[in-house]
């Protein structure tokens, strides 16, 4: 998806503890910006430590699977009253220049129990300016004020890049040297709490590289991930996709890095089938199907179709049911 808009900072009640907090991709501590690297081959694989047991990662839930939402269908609380819960990851969007650490809704989040996902968008940024290291600055400020949080936290930087958004223009070398430069700064400013996220599009942009071209390496990434919609049959061209259908591709391709998996954006539109049965499926499908899929985020706006939870009463009636599911309350 492109931007978006909607910001929010209120939280509401506190959620019960993650059964796992331990610290992301592992670094020394250091008081400067990390060397100017140079550009790393998009194909080669990563360097240093082998990547850790899916078990071993940052905030993976002791077992099942963590419910995210992205809050855009009134405050928090309404929607955490209209879900029956809390979730336990909230989803929100910064472009570059925006300081996310300080953000109320991220304070708050940490706070109450919640994990943040901070989608950090670089509009405007100029990948070639990033990996030369002229906005370190910049970097550092971030590194520093995330370090400050104390608490892990998702970060995913430049998410669907294989797709519309085209981050560093569609060119994997390019963005693979610019996502390793930020975490090396972060990693060397000591910001071992940030749990680093990479996360493509479901689909790829014609004419351009397949999701897995740009993937950084085993070392730079805690968390694989991918978004993707159910974008039903309102217009020509789209077909009626179930859950499974939907990730099954992909899901297989992350799956052998043997890392968890967020699904950082997901939905269904109600034209062409049952969005209430979709809803039904995800559980048995995460169970069955998509085990290393230990966390799932509901993207709650009506912007491109009727994603929003409460689309039709049914819908909403089975999306309690997913909520209040054991396997997403762990």
């Amino acid at each position: 998806m492109n931007s978006h808009l909607n910001r929010l900072s209120a939280v509401a009640a506190a959620l019960l503890p993650l059964a796992l907090l331990a610290t992301a991709c592992s670094g020394a501590d250091g008081d400067t910006g990390a060397a100017r690297p140079e550009r790393a081959s998009a194909s080669a694989s990563a360097s240093a430590s082998a990547p850790a047991t899916t078990a071993q990662a940052p905030l993976v839930p002791a077992h099942g699977a963590l419910l995210g939402h992205y809050y855009g269908a009134g405050t928090q609380a309404e929607t955490d009253e209209r879900i029956g819960r809390t979730p336990a990851v909230h989803l929100s969007y910064y472009d570059w220049s925006e300081d996310w650490a300080n953000a109320p809704a991220t304070r708050a989040d940490l706070a109450d129990g919640r994990v943040p996902l901070v989608n950090w968008e670089p509009f405007g940024v100029d990948f070639d300016a990033l990996i030369d290291g002229d906005l370190d600055e910049t970097v550092r400020e971030r590194a520093d004020a995330a370090k400050r949080l104390g608490k892990p936290f998702f970060l995913d930087f430049a998410a669907e890049m294989n797709e519309e958004e085209g981050w560093g223009g569609h060119d994997p070398e390019k963005y693979v040297a610019a996502y390793r430069h930020l975490h090396d700064v972060f990693e060397s400013r000591g910001a071992t709490n940030v749990v680093w996220v990479w996360c493509p599009n479901v689909t790829d942009s014609p004419d351009a590289p397949p999701a897995m071209a740009y993937y950084p390496g085993d070392r730079y990434v805690d968390w694989t991930g991918v978004d993707g919609y159910n974008w039903g049959t309102s217009e020509p061209g789209f077909a009626w996709q179930d859950f499974e259908e939907r990730f099954a591709d992909i899901y297989d391709r992350l799956a052998a890095k043997g890392k968890p998996v967020i699904i950082g954006e997901t939905g269904s539109d109600e034209a062409g089938g049952s969005k209430a049965a979709w809803i039904d499926g995800v559980v048995p499908t995460l169970q069955e199907r998509f085990p290393l899929v230990k966390a799932l985020v509901w993207f709650d706006v009506d912007k491109e179709r009727h994603w929003r939870i409460d689309s039709s009463a049914q819908s909403l009636a089975a999306y309690r049911r997913m909520a209040a599911d054991p396997y997403l309350n762990p």
